[in-house]
């Protein structure tokens, strides 16, 4: 009796904690640096009404379990709506809370990040912590932003000035458009637009009859179609059966970079196949991408009790950084996903991310602070700058990096709990405004309160995905990507 008194009076000091954390949040973004829109009264969970569908994953988080996911999801969507670049509302590549750019690129756009930014911001919106009219105002100001930024042959660059709409060279040769980070921005503007298109249907706690916030929608959905419609796809086929990343008008073909799977670029070929206007033929899917049936493993890799079926790019003994099952499946839900090369595209990504895990678990390097409860290896700050940390000993740093694990959540919930909840009590300092930061090393008693937009967004998306199956819902349900998944091969067999 006892203990349970004591356990009791924990708990409520635990949550009056917790209540303090999003008071603190609240007074963080009374002035926003960016927007005079910031959400008001931000509760301590969202407003949502309708049902979550944890059911999917027969895993349920308790009271304690669900304050911190909502506080740590609320403050990844932050990155996207008070951290946004001001000029034009989109993801700025890195954020650095403690104002170090040794660069000075505080005004430089990721366009990948940005469509990742988009729809956190719609889960934002549709947990209740910003208003319809923001949510609108935000919207028409990346798309009027995006309207006049360089784009090649319908492909935006993989950096954008965000002071002058033009390209920020990536690189040397990388000057011109970015068909891969183009496409992770193209998947967040889908849903967007499939997210306004049947609002009611999402938004059924809505009762609005405004026509003029409806003919807002309208224009909006209009422009994204424009974009979609302008995507030539198949421009970058270079008249090969390959898509090509880049092409510029100052240096043409020269990174002749023709991608192949399996890495993060699987959303490319999804789109390329269901583009309305200017699709690629099933040979450049199988040919190039699916690299004639070579993309399968003759001899699956194998952890503990996991293994996969596709070669990975860099033939990695224990699978890739994790960022391969999260980057193309923000929109396009693996669950039960097949094609002749794969069985079920959700039991690979869970796969990978339990070797994942695992590696940590066993953790044969002996790194300081690896466990059960703090893992998740991928490409991110590091303590050498940067780092594509993977579960090998050559690509195993040291370095925790927080996305890995929370942007897992479809995946492994209960590991993903653990860790979020491990970190929320017993690391403090790794949340800050805008999530938990980038990366860590107890190893190295290294970490900086330093963000990058392809790791927040990921967050902030899968975790909706996770609650709600929000975007893999709207995304699965366009007429174009049923159409492009069936070109492909493709089928869908996905339980509700």
């Amino acid at each position: 009796m006892k203990n349970c008194v004591l356990k009791n009076i924990v708990f409520s000091v635990f949550l009056l904690g917790l209540l303090s954390l999003h008071a603190q949040t609240k007074k963080v973004n009374s002035k926003p640096k960016n927007s005079s829109t910031s959400p008001k009264n931000h509760p301590v969970t969202s407003k949502i009404t309708k049902t979550d569908k944890v059911n999917r994953n027969q895993f349920k988080l308790n009271a304690e379990e669900s304050l911190i996911f909502d506080t740590v999801q609320y403050r990844t969507f932050q990155y996207f709506w008070d951290g946004a670049e001001p000029n034009s509302g989109l993801a700025p590549e890195r954020i650095h809370t403690d104002n170090n750019y040794p660069e000075n690129d505080q005004h430089v756009i990721t366009t990948g990040g940005s469509g990742f930014g988009i729809m956190a911001i719609t889960a934002g919106y549709y947990r209740g912590w910003i208003s319809l009219n923001d949510y609108l105002s935000r919207l028409e100001k990346m798309l009027g932003f995006l309207d006049k930024a360089d784009r090649f042959h319908g492909a935006w660059p993989h950096w954008i000035d965000g002071n002058t709409g033009q390209v920020k060279p990536f690189s040397k040769y990388d000057d011109g458009g970015d068909l891969v980070e183009s496409s992770f921005l193209m998947q967040g503007l889908l849903c967007v637009k499939g997210f306004l298109s049947e609002h009611q249907k999402w938004m059924p706690q809505q009762k609005e009859n405004n026509l003029v916030l409806e003919r807002r929608k309208e224009r909006i959905v209009q422009k994204i179609n424009q974009f979609w419609n302008e995507m030539e796809f198949d421009w970058y086929t270079n008249g090969k059966n390959v898509l090509y990343w880049h092409w510029s008008p100052k240096n043409g073909w020269k990174m002749n970079f023709g991608v192949r799977g399996y890495n993060e670029c699987f959303i490319m070929y999804v789109l390329a196949a269901a583009s309305p206007t200017h699709p690629i033929l099933p040979e450049v899917y199988h040919f190039g991408w699916a690299d004639s049936g070579r993309i399968v493993n003759k001899h699956p890799k194998k952890f503990g009790n996991f293994s996969l079926n596709f070669r990975y790019q860099g033939n990695p003994p224990n699978g890739g950084p994790l960022f391969w099952a999260h980057y193309s499946y923000l929109a396009l839900n693996p669950m039960g996903l097949s094609d002749k090369y794969c069985a079920d595209y959700g039991l690979e990504n869970t796969n990978l991310t339990k070797m994942n895990h695992l590696w940590c678990v066993k953790n044969p390097l002996k790194y300081k602070g690896y466990g059960d409860s703090s893992w998740g290896l991928t490409a991110g700050y590091s303590v050498g700058f940067y780092a594509a940390h993977a579960p090998d000993s050559l690509n195993d740093k040291g370095v925790i990096s927080p996305t890995a694990a929370i942007s897992s959540y479809p995946y492994s919930p209960v590991e993903s709990t653990k860790a979020m909840v491990n970190w929320y009590k017993n690391k403090r300092k790794l949340l800050g405004q805008y999530g938990f930061y980038d990366g860590f090393s107890d190893q190295e008693n290294w970490m900086l309160p330093h963000y990058l937009a392809i790791d927040q967004g990921p967050v902030a998306v899968m975790m909706e995905n996770y609650r709600s199956g929000l975007f893999w819902d709207i995304f699965m349900g366009d007429k174009d990507v049923k159409r492009g998944l069936h070109i492909l091969g493709m089928k869908v067999n996905q339980q509700k």
